[in-house]
């Protein structure tokens, strides 16, 4: 399977949301930094999230973006489903509304392959959350950094 990347900086953007924010707005911009992904790229990405109520936002200077649930509640399968138009390996397995279907698709062992193939990535997909993610961050000994917005000094 071969993920766009859309999908790909979508889930980290949802993981540094669920990381980063401490249940706070996240500027586009403070993602942008830390993920290194353009801003342009990520409202695009954001736009998709929001459709499929995994974000919401607020307007303003002390807006951004936050989730719309708990990071426990948002799985890697729901911002793929998001950002994909079909999570099979190949299109001839399960064909995306509007295409035809593969005219070999009733004597075709390849394809009952492909099929398993792709409901054992949803499987996983659906199994590792934002919590997980996040998680595994702290294993892996990744800093937390606040907004900027929010550090103050005396």
């Amino acid at each position: 399977m071969r993920l766009s990347t859309k999908s790909r900086y979508g889930v980290r953007a949802i993981f540094d949301i669920a990381y980063h924010s401490g249940g706070l707005p996240t500027q586009i911009k403070e993602i942008s930094r830390r993920q290194g992904v353009t801003p342009r790229y990520l409202e695009q990405i954001f736009q998709k999230l929001k459709r499929a109520g995994i974000v919401k936002s607020i307007r303003g200077p002390q807006g951004g973006y936050y989730l719309a649930r708990k990071p426990e509640n948002i799985a890697v399968s729901d911002v793929s489903r998001a950002m994909e138009e079909s999570m099979e390996p190949v299109f001839c397995a399960r064909p995306p509304k509007g295409r035809k279907k593969c005219r070999r698709e009733s004597r075709c062992v390849a394809q009952l392959v492909w099929r398993e193939a792709g409901q054992r990535i949803v499987e996983y997909f659906d199994s590792m959350s934002m919590e997980k993610l996040c998680e595994m961050a702290k294993q892996l000994g990744i800093e937390k950094q606040l907004d900027h917005r929010f550090m103050y000094f005396i």
